[in-house]
């Protein structure tokens, strides 16, 4: 059983967590079968602490949103803009709409990876991205996603040292992307991706 399952088989076992930031303060679901559920994970609130504000309108995408708290972060800070919460995870994606209608969030938008609007082209993207689902996957899901990043957008990745920040970002470089490290703290690296314009 793994969070990145689509039906985690895990029993049910509702919790909560709360996120705090400088700027927001919110109570979220979980359940067992979800990434963290017991707290929210160190690496997203290095990103969601260290990233600029996303863009005030727009879509935004949060890819792999386990429960919300990016999804729910980035709806808080531009409340004009449409947040897409993508996950292939049916109890995740269960749970960040219901967080995001207790936080009255009402421009999330939850959605299965294989069922987002094929039309739909990103201001930004900020992820903490399943680097356990191993390389091919990892690195066919970022093509998948980051080739919906509008000319002016940005993504911004949170991976931890030892599982291969400073590799994933040498191949982001390599496929054509502009990959630089944003950010560093603990044994985390935000790297921020934009197209080659």
């Amino acid at each position: 059983m793994h969070y990145f399952d689509e039906r985690p088989q895990a029993e049910s076992r509702p919790a909560t967590v709360t996120l705090v930031l400088p700027d927001l303060h919110l109570r979220l679901e979980t359940d067992r079968g979800v990434f963290s559920p017991d707290r929210v994970d160190t690496g997203t609130k290095i990103l969601l602490e260290s990233v600029p504000p996303p863009p005030a309108s727009g879509d935004l995408l949060d890819l792999g949103c386990g429960y919300g708290p990016i999804a729910l972060t980035m709806a808080t800070r531009s409340p004009q803009a449409t947040v897409w919460a993508v996950d292939v995870n049916r109890r995740s994606l269960d749970l960040t709409a219901r967080n995001a209608a207790a936080a009255r969030l009402d421009k999330v938008r939850c959605v299965h990876a294989d069922e987002m609007p094929g039309d739909v082209r990103f201001a930004a993207i900020w992820s903490n991205p399943a680097i356990r689902i191993g390389k091919p996957a990892l690195h066919a899901m970022l093509t998948r996603w980051l080739d919906r990043l509008l000319p002016e957008g940005a993504a911004y990745l949170v991976v931890q040292k030892h599982l291969g920040s400073d590799s994933l970002q040498k191949w982001l470089t390599e496929q054509g992307w502009t990959a630089t490290r944003h950010a560093s703290r603990a044994a985390y690296r935000i790297l921020k991706v934009t197209p080659n314009r």
